[in-house]
């Protein structure tokens, strides 16, 4: 039998993290029923890919998987994305449309962005969630659909509530079983694996060759990633297609880590290389220091968060003139090892 991980594209994002495990072993608990399933977390967490995880762990695994971004379709028209609508309904209705409820029969509708429905499309969806029945715009007969509903949002759907922007009868009805994704930062774990994977699919997509060096390895562990899983993406995506891809990188880092009055100043005539170097090392230094603050002074659970091994972890140490926790510092400092094709597959087999 398929896992979760099976069925979102390969994207690992069940087996790596204790949070995803357990998201994974509520999916594998609930699938193969018809609860209404609400989805909450930031905006890139994942949740399309948990959406499709359910769908096809389920029975109705070889029916249709339909997807509704609520946000992305005008009000005035998605009544007839969702519903249908009959011929001469409105100017430009010259034929009859199906809607998306009756494509997903006997399959599921996955309602993405569920928070942004206009409060008149709120009560008709709750109507239709009552007996998965329903009438296209313009139509007066009855369509009968059987399809389960998967929602997702990244607002707060009870402050909505009380603010009278979301009816408190929808919640209750979509909200039948909730699974909240972490956002990424809570599952640092997870990132070299994920980037591992990333950048063996944009290297077979773009005919490259790239390999991540160790630096951009540990910045990569340890970036906050307010963009989750989606900002990795596109981060690796640009590391693969611009030759100065890790530089720019190790920038953001760096910017967004301190002041720039934090920095050293910049010598006459120090050229872009040197600055971009420059810049990473300060971005490494941070990132550094943030690991093992987190992990308490624990080198080797630094080295392991940071994908690095732990002798490496112990030069860093000393070549930054980091202390850790307990006050222990690093080995003598040795010469950092290049990044190597082998490197990037230790990655991703951890």
């Amino acid at each position: 039998m398929k896992t979760a991980l099976d069925l979102t594209d390969g994207v690992p994002i069940f087996d790596r993290s204790a949070q995803m495990r357990a998201v994974g072993a509520i999916i594998d608990h609930i699938a193969d029923t018809d609860a209404t399933v609400m989805l909450r977390g930031e905006s890139g967490v994942g949740k399309d890919l948990v959406a499709r995880a359910i769908h096809a762990r389920s029975t109705r695994r070889h029916g249709p998987f339909v997807r509704v971004n609520c946000a992305a379709i005008p009000s005035g028209l998605l009544e007839s994305e969702l519903f249908g609508h009959e011929r001469g309904a409105f100017t430009g209705a010259t034929q009859r449309k199906l809607g998306r409820f009756e494509y997903a029969h006997q399959g599921t509708i996955y309602l993405d962005e569920i928070g942004e429905l206009s409060p008149e499309l709120q009560a008709k969806l709750l109507h239709v969630l009552q007996d998965f029945r329903f009438t296209r715009v313009g139509g007066h007969a009855l369509v009968q659909v059987d399809a389960r509903v998967i929602a997702a949002t990244n607002r707060d759907l009870e402050r909505a509530m009380a603010r009278q922007e979301f009816r408190e009868d929808l919640y209750y009805r979509l909200n039948v079983v909730e699974l909240r994704i972490p956002p990424l930062r809570e599952r640092r774990e997870e990132i070299p694996g994920l980037a591992a994977w990333f950048l063996e699919r944009f290297n077979a997509q773009y005919g490259r060759t790239k390999r991540l060096a160790p630096e951009t390895l540990a910045l990569l562990g340890a970036y906050a990633w307010p963009g989750n899983i989606r900002e990795l993406e596109n981060t690796v995506r640009r590391m693969v297609v611009l030759a100065d891809g890790e530089q720019e990188f190790a920038a953001l880092v760096a910017r967004q880590s301190g002041p720039p009055a934090a920095l050293p100043a910049l010598p006459d005539g120090e050229g872009l290389r040197e600055i971009g170097r420059r810049a990473a090392r300060e971005a490494e230094r941070i990132a550094l220091a943030a690991v093992l603050e987190r992990v308490r002074g624990n080198r080797l659970a630094a080295s392991r968060i940071l994908g690095v091994s732990y002798k490496t972890m112990l030069n860093k140490i000393t070549e930054y003139g980091l202390t850790c926790s307990n006050g222990r510092a690093g080995a003598p400092a040795a010469a950092i090892v290049p990044a190597s094709p082998a490197s990037a597959g230790d990655v991703e087999a951890k």
